[in-house]
């Protein structure tokens, strides 16, 4: 039986389970610059409020969803936040206002690669911005 390939996109989205939708969503939006795509109402039956909101990554999105607290470790969503990295693809010449953007929400980069900016968003996880793997940060912003 031929399996058919992964679309060429490859990501249709990732899922980051938080326990402050509120908090996270803010950060993504605010800080990260990803637009609201979908909301996804909780169930009446379980209170208000969204369960998870999906924010636009091109083709692609981030999935940010409520944990909930009554799940246990069997359940399909763990109580664990995160992932270990989301790396966010930037353009070379926009880094320096990547950091310019950063230090104006008060969002620390904890390291810094030839390639990529590391910080991490309010419930931990790690997020990169990063242009790898064009060598250089260039300053021209003739393209943006």
């Amino acid at each position: 039986m031929a399996v058919p390939p992964v679309a060429p996109q490859g990501i249709h989205h990732l899922a980051i389970q938080c326990h402050d939708l509120i908090t996270m969503v803010r950060f993504y939006n605010t800080v990260l610059r990803l637009p609201v795509v979908r909301r996804w109402p909780r169930d009446p039956d379980l209170g208000t409020g969204d369960r998870a909101v999906w924010m636009g990554l091109g083709t692609s999105v981030i999935a940010l969803e409520s944990v909930d607290e009554a799940a246990t470790p069997d359940d399909w969503q763990s109580q664990t936040p995160g992932l270990h990295l989301v790396a966010l693809q930037i353009f070379p010449w926009g880094r320096q206002l990547w950091r310019e953007q950063l230090a104006l929400h008060e969002v620390t980069i904890l390291y810094e690669s030839q390639w990529t900016l590391y910080i991490r968003d309010p419930e931990g996880n790690r997020v990169g911005l990063s242009h790898f793997p064009d060598e250089e940060a260039q300053t021209q912003r003739s393209r943006w």
